[in-house]
């Protein structure tokens, strides 16, 4: 198989090693493509976002170590971008001025007229925020993610969708909800639906496990097999914020993959265009 990873994480936003560490460890990794996807809600940045104003210097020095390792590696330029309503959408017009190669939309944030909070922080910050901005009711809270995921899916311009479940973190620590219910899996239905309505690459996120947040990939169990009846194609990612970390878990995501009916994986090629392999 082609190994590939196209959620990259430098130290242009909260990772923990250079791009050309990055590049030179993928090599080592034997991966044939890598793509690097900083964070951004450009134009606006929190401390784990790229600044703005090193956008432009991001993009160029991707492109410059892409012809550099060209005859030992593919390395591609996007964005992991931010959907938050009334502010960010990951789309290619927010981003056209830096050529991104390719686009990951992900939620992080719930928005509330009080306030927000990232889903992506640490148990006590989610528990913090469940319990401030939605009185304690987790449902509430995780509809509204769902909700956010599919108002992205549908008003986004991406390929590729980050780790569709990221509320599910957590949860294993804090327990705020039972994916087992009926109102949990019609989330997950109507999502699935969304995605296959929007055309969009789902990843396989083995992020959870690299942190030791979670001992699971995104999207679950579950989940996979719904998006596997829409013909949602998927492709694995570590998103990786350190080096060791780019290929962790590949096999594990395989595997899910394959017991929830997908028989091939899906991956960008140097044009960016969408081709499929064999699991």
């Amino acid at each position: 198989m082609i190994k590939t990873n196209y959620h990259t994480h430098t130290t242009y936003c909260d990772g923990v090693n250079t791009a050309e560490e990055m590049i030179q460890t993928a090599i080592e990794k034997h991966f044939s493509i890598l793509g690097f996807s900083s964070h951004s809600i450009y134009p606006f940045a929190s401390d784990w976002h790229i600044a703005p104003r090193e956008t432009e210097a991001y993009t160029e020095e991707i492109r410059s170590l892409a012809e550099k390792y060209r005859s030992k590696i593919t390395v591609l330029c996007g964005f992991e971008a931010d959907y938050i309503p009334g502010l960010s959408v990951p789309s290619k017009k927010q981003y056209e001025k830096f050529r991104p190669d390719y686009l990951i939309g992900s939620v992080h944030y719930l928005v509330t007229k009080k306030g927000n909070f990232t889903v992506d922080e640490s148990a006590e910050g989610v528990k913090n925020g469940v319990d401030v901005f939605f009185k304690g009711n987790a449902r509430k809270a995780v509809c509204e993610y769902f909700y956010a995921q599919r108002e992205m899916l549908l008003h986004g311009d991406f390929e590729i969708w980050g780790h569709p479940d990221l509320f599910r973190k957590r949860n294993g620590i804090l327990k705020l909800f039972n994916e087992s219910e009926s109102w949990y899996r019609s989330e997950l239905k109507a999502t699935a639906r969304a995605a296959k309505k929007a055309g969009v690459i789902a990843e396989i996120n083995t992020g959870a496990i690299s942190r030791g947040a979670m001992d699971d990939v995104y999207p679950s169990q579950e989940f996979l097999r719904l998006l596997a009846d829409q013909n949602v194609p998927v492709t694995v990612s570590s998103d990786a914020h350190n080096a060791e970390s780019l290929d962790c878990a590949f096999e594990r995501a395989y595997s899910s993959a394959k017991k929830a009916g997908y028989t091939e994986t899906a991956y960008l090629d140097e044009a960016c265009t969408i081709r499929f392999q064999k699991l």
